[in-house]
């Protein structure tokens, strides 16, 4: 499936660098490389190359690579010119190049023609832009592994079983006189079992991979001159919030961006919470309570000197029943003895010292916890909400399946819902409006 259109774009991210990359790709680029270069290219074969203007000048001095369709990243012709990585000259030879024929590609394009002329599915399609956006090595590891293609193949097997359980379910129906009991002859069940089990052990690497695409906004909340600067900046290991001893000090949310063991927390800072006349502080207050009612995790801070006050109870009880709650008490350096961490009624609690930073080894773990964190990302796969929309859609149907077992005409009819929610992931049913949506978003260039 592949577009009349020949397109053009620098590859490489813009302002100054050693090499700059202008990729074109398109049909039968034989007239655009022979102006540009004065020369033909050997597949796949690098030469030294000067990039001429129309007037027979030379742009510029660089390698030149051709690969011919369909063994190219987009399976069509592709060239690509790798010249010096200056914004002036990437733009002179870009421009030289729609001067030949070419047009500026869309974000995005390059993969989508990837995509569509069956080079990748759609899950390797959009981890090329989460490969490209990875904010930590753990991300990085798992959008390659989906790039290279193991989150599909998980999907693939577990839509070949689907498959397979569909043909022995609908072949009963076909034949209602058979003799032979199918749920048992087949054991149907068993292999709905098996579907069970790689099924939740898939959307859980998901939810993992999730994690470590869009991390976990965490707020920090508590009164005025708990520590809730002083913690930030012992997170973030760096001084990126004002800390004095005057009460209030903090009108405006600061967020930070962290790592814990390669998962990315979004810490908000914010506003002490207390009843105040002063117009900029209370509008900080109100600040608060909105990010509060943003984030995936609220983290409580309070004084390990005076417990939890009627002040700070009316705080827990104003923040959102859903909202997962960590009691944090700071200043543990200001009392003589204290545990670590505990849990009471359900409640827990850590205790640590911003200022020494003491006990942030157990607070991290907590954090990594609450957020679901349960391995170090080995078989996590970058997954986005889509993704684990689709899979809990299965998860749903494929349970719909095994409550109507012995109705074989819904069995069937569940077990092929799943299919394609399943299937919807990898692109096989995909409408056009979801296609346009997701490489929108992609750089221009890739």
């Amino acid at each position: 499936m592949q577009s009349a259109d020949t397109i053009a774009a620098v590859a490489t991210a813009p302002g100054r660098g050693g090499i700059g990359v202008i990729r074109v790709s398109g049909k039968e680029l034989g007239a655009i490389t022979l102006s540009l270069l004065n020369k033909s290219l050997l597949p796949r074969q690098a030469s030294l190359s000067n990039f001429l203007a129309g007037d027979g000048s030379v742009i510029d001095q660089g390698i030149a690579l051709f690969f011919p369709a369909p063994h190219s990243f987009t399976g069509e012709d592709v060239l690509e010119l790798q010249g010096h990585g200056g914004n002036a000259v990437m733009q002179r030879l870009l421009k030289r190049c729609l001067e030949l024929g070419a047009r500026l590609a869309e974000p995005g394009e390059f993969t989508r023609r990837a995509f569509l002329n069956d080079k990748l599915d759609l899950a390797q399609a959009e981890s090329v832009a989460d490969l490209i956006d990875a904010a930590s090595e753990e991300a990085a590891k798992s959008a390659i592994r989906s790039l290279q293609g193991e989150f599909s193949r998980a999907i693939h097997e577990i839509v070949d079983s689907l498959i397979n359980l569909r043909m022995l379910v609908e072949a009963c129906i076909d034949f209602p006189d058979e003799d032979v009991d199918f749920l048992e002859a087949a054991d149907a069940l068993g292999k709905l079992g098996k579907i069970e089990t790689l099924h939740q052990r898939l959307l859980a690497n998901a939810r993992q991979g999730r994690l470590l695409r869009e991390g976990i906004h965490v707020v920090l909340v508590g009164q005025p001159n708990v520590g809730k600067s002083s913690l930030l900046n012992q997170l973030a290991g760096d001084e990126v919030a004002i800390v004095t001893p005057i009460a209030g000090t903090t009108r405006d949310t600061v967020r930070e961006e962290i790592e814990i063991y390669g998962v990315p927390f979004h810490i908000i800072d914010t506003a002490g919470l207390r009843e105040t006349s002063c117009e900029v502080e209370q509008i900080g207050i109100n600040r608060t309570w909105a990010a509060v009612e943003k984030a995936s995790l609220a983290l409580l801070l309070l004084d390990a000197r005076e417990g939890v006050t009627p002040s700070d109870q009316s705080i827990l009880s104003r923040l959102p029943p859903q909202l997962p709650v960590l009691q944090v008490f700071n200043k543990t350096d200001l009392i003589p003895h204290f545990s670590g961490q505990e849990e009471k009624a359900g409640v827990a609690s850590v205790y640590v010292s911003a200022k020494r930073g003491d006990g942030m080894d157990i607070l991290h773990d907590r954090l990594l916890n609450l957020a679901g964190w349960q391995q170090t990302g080995e078989g996590a796969f970058m997954a986005r909400e889509r993704h684990i929309r689709a899979l809990e859609l299965a998860a749903t149907h494929i349970g719909a399946a095994r409550k109507n077992c012995q109705q074989l005409e819904f069995f069937a009819e569940e077990l092929k819902l799943a299919q394609v929610a399943l299937s919807s992931i990898t692109g096989e049913f995909s409408a056009d409006d979801l296609l346009g949506e997701i490489f929108s978003r992609f750089c221009i260039g890739k």
